[in-house]
């Protein structure tokens, strides 16, 4: 009987350390937080209105920068610069009559200067009157005016060209803008457009994420709050296959200032009331983590409080 009660007592105590041993080790392998995977997301708009002449990204590609993704049509602007260039020409031919004219105007007066110079030594001479003279120096200050004013006329015609010059610019950065580049590496996550249709700057095209540098954003409570520094490595654990885990090693790039309530996603009425500080994680994707996937947050090397 002592031996039955024996056995009886050591069961009972290994079973009691067993419940303590579990207990530790949940607490040990508790995670800090949980939240879900973001990326920076970018949407790509055309700067221009138009018809879609070829737009052929498919979600899911990844696209390098300055790539071309997108061509606008640019006929109408292409007939609009062929235009202006036409009036600039316009404008060449009118400053070179100019031109003529000034030379025709300024050999007259050389003519003049040179009678000028003749008729006032027959004046010392008196061989000519000074009433000569007078018009022959009147008739030269006509031609300086008439100089003046044609030359006003060219400094005209100059200013139109300038303006048309940069018309022309403007239309060629236009015509530049119709091919959209990408703006940055990343993958299409959403295409909004396709080719044929009309877009225009209000319009986006496709949404593009950095999947490669994503962030997982976590809620940690006030209590934590004095534990977690900027910069400190963190252990991010997401489902696997097979009921596996996968982990992955993280740095705190986000703190945030403010508290706010916990998130609605999380569905209990006593964790919604709590008030928790939002921080964010960055991993460098290896491929398998997709935005909005699940994930907890440990800590490592955790600041005493």
């Amino acid at each position: 009987m002592k031996l039955k009660n024996y056995f009886a007592d050591l069961a009972a105590l290994i079973f009691i350390t067993f419940v303590l041993f579990q207990s530790c080790s949940d607490n040990n392998n508790k995670s800090d937080a949980y939240g879900n995977f973001e990326a920076t997301e970018i949407l790509v708009s055309s700067e221009i209105s138009g018809k879609i002449l070829k737009f052929e990204v498919k979600e899911g590609d990844f696209i390098k920068k300055d790539e071309p993704v997108c061509y606008i049509d640019d006929y109408q602007l292409k007939l609009k610069k062929k235009e202006l260039e036409a009036q600039k020409d316009v404008l060449k031919s009118k400053i070179v009559n100019i031109n003529s004219q000034i030379e025709i105007i300024e050999e007259q007066k050389r003519i003049l200067l040179n009678d000028k110079i003749r008729f006032n030594k027959m004046l010392d001479e008196a061989a000519a009157t000074q009433k000569q003279v007078d018009d022959i120096v009147g008739q030269i200050k006509v031609f300086e005016r008439q100089i003046e004013n044609v030359s006003t006329q060219k400094q005209s015609v100059v200013s139109e060209m300038k303006l048309i010059d940069v018309k022309i610019a403007q239309i060629d950065d236009q015509i530049q803008r119709c091919v959209i580049k990408n703006p940055c590496e990343g993958t299409v996550i959403t295409k909004f457009s396709e080719t044929g249709e009309i877009c225009g700057p209000n319009k986006p095209l496709y949404k593009l994420a950095d999947l490669g540098n994503i962030y997982l954003r976590a809620y940690i409570s006030e209590k934590q709050l004095s534990s977690v520094r900027l910069g400190q490595e963190a252990e991010i654990i997401v489902d696997g296959e097979n009921a596996q885990t996968r982990s992955y090693s993280g740095k705190i790039i986000f703190i945030s200032d403010k508290s706010e309530f916990t998130p609605k996603t999380i569905q209990t009425k006593e964790e919604r009331v709590k008030l928790v500080y939002s921080v964010k994680i960055s991993i460098q994707n290896d491929g398998y983590i997709r935005i909005g996937m699940p994930a907890e947050l440990k800590l490592k090397n955790k600041f005493a409080r």
